[in-house]
């Protein structure tokens, strides 16, 4: 059987590592893995951490270009990766819009599609977006759905997903994280010794990321000044902030949080790093949908700056709270924490770490029928 396996972002790659390294042990499959390139530089980095390379890249990045380029640049990347392959599925990630590209060009091609992490949503189109729009297509043209949980089984099942095409796996970013936890035992030189020092001190660290699309703009304004409160509020609070690249990022982050003195900016962390941070880190402040997946396995309570989450697990479990891109909600939120001197009971509610394992059992015996 022949699979070629899509990824595109540093999420899709971290949460694909682990089946990409399945696959290409198991001698049933001929397996090929395309990065399209949607992340190069993050991208790269995460590969050569989980020890992966691609067979082909699309290398689809052009500086200015929007969803519409990149989505067309993949489309007709991926005509040419499928000709030559010829696979018979394609596996895609989540939401971002390498899955919805490589999907579409897999069902123009009459290529059958696995989504892995199928089953998420907000129901509001425009939160996240475009992942919201981008995983219900992809669900509208899969063949199978590998589902992280029960609710997300329950979402396709109501969709009218036929119960036969869906595994109930667990999240594959578990796989990834117990992976990474047993060979990460420290920062690398990359991080900067100042950062390292905020760890290892006897204080309390606040991590932060950010880049969600539907916060550029008024919601990192927001953001930013939540954390300059937070930071003269309690000078003995740490805050480390690896920038995402995004200008609509940086620019905000730069403008209201340089030169003080106890919010350290930084550059993204690699994986491993990033790893390493959060299992040392007090609290956990992000829009991230992944992070809000692993903290819960590192025992890591997270305010997630967003004001739905396709993740309710999490927010049932206590270890997650939505509090928005808005200054009073974060600022009060993580006031509480350190007044209540928070500690959280590692709950994962995610997955054992065998979802890889449970999607090629899965491709291995597909029903005649798919």
């Amino acid at each position: 059987m022949k699979i070629l396996t899509v990824i595109g972002t540093r999420p899709e790659a971290i949460k694909m590592a682990p089946l990409i390294r399945l696959l290409n042990q198991t001698p049933e499959f001929e397996h090929k893995l395309c990065s399209t390139g949607q992340h190069r530089q993050m991208l790269a980095q995460v590969m050569d951490f989980f020890e992966i390379e691609a067979d082909f890249d699309l290398d689809i990045m052009q500086p200015g270009q929007d969803l519409t380029d990149i989505t067309c640049r993949i489309l007709q990347g991926m005509r040419q990766v499928l000709a030559d392959f010829q696979p018979d599925w394609v596996l895609v990630h989540g939401d971002t819009t390498t899955c919805l590209a490589a999907t579409l060009a897999a069902f123009y091609a009459g290529i059958k599609v696995g989504h892995v992490e199928a089953g998420l949503r907000t129901g509001n189109l425009q939160a996240p977006f475009p992942e919201e729009a981008n995983r219900l297509l992809v669900d509208r043209l899969a063949t199978a759905y590998f589902a992280p949980t029960q609710r997300n089984v329950d979402n396709l099942l109501k969709e009218g997903v036929s119960a036969d095409r869906i595994v109930q796996t667990g999240n594959t970013v578990i796989d990834a994280l117990l992976w990474a936890t047993n060979k990460v035992r420290g920062f690398s030189l990359k991080v900067p010794k100042a950062v390292q020092e905020a760890f290892t001190l006897d204080r309390r660290v606040l991590l932060v990321t950010g880049h969600r699309r539907e916060n550029f703009g008024e919601g990192f304004e927001q953001i930013t000044e939540a954390i300059r409160v937070l930071a003269t509020t309690y000078p003995e609070l740490a805050i480390v902030y690896p920038v995402h690249l995004n200008p609509n990022v940086q620019q905000p982050v730069q403008a209201r949080l340089t030169e003080i003195p106890n919010v350290y900016l930084t550059a993204p962390f690699e994986y491993p790093d990033f790893i390493f941070a959060m299992k040392h880190s007090w609290l956990i402040l992000t829009d991230s949908g992944g992070v809000q997946e692993e903290a819960p396995s590192l025992g890591k309570p997270v305010l997630v700056m967003r004001d739905t989450t396709e993740r309710p697990e999490a927010v049932e479990a206590g270890t997650v709270q939505l509090v928005g891109a808005h200054r009073e909600r974060i600022v009060a939120a993580v006031q509480q924490m350190w007044q209540n001197h928070l500690a959280t009971v590692p709950v994962n509610p995610y997955g054992d770490g065998f979802a890889s394992q449970r999607i090629v059992s899965f491709l291995s015996q597909a029903p005649s029928f798919l």
